[in-house]
């Protein structure tokens, strides 16, 4: 049985934090992404910075598709 791509699940609380940490980097145009809001995330969801930025580096590929199809329903 040949595997297809991997997608992430969509309740998967590391990849909305690195969604939003990935949008606040965008916007802020200087690589950060820090704000109350992203902080108020973390706490709520129950994971570090540290993982998100791991998560990103895994999954860069994945939460860029996720910020690009925003809106779009293919699903």
């Amino acid at each position: 049985m040949t595997a297809s791509p991997r997608k992430p699940p969509k309740k998967d609380p590391l990849f909305g934090a690195a969604v939003v940490k990935a949008v606040l980097r965008k916007r802020n145009g200087d690589g950060r992404a820090t704000s109350a809001l992203y902080e108020g995330i973390l706490r709520d969801l129950g994971v570090t910075d540290a993982e998100v930025e791991q998560f990103l580096d895994e999954h860069e590929d994945d939460v860029e598709h996720a910020i690009r199809s925003h809106g779009r329903r293919s699903d």
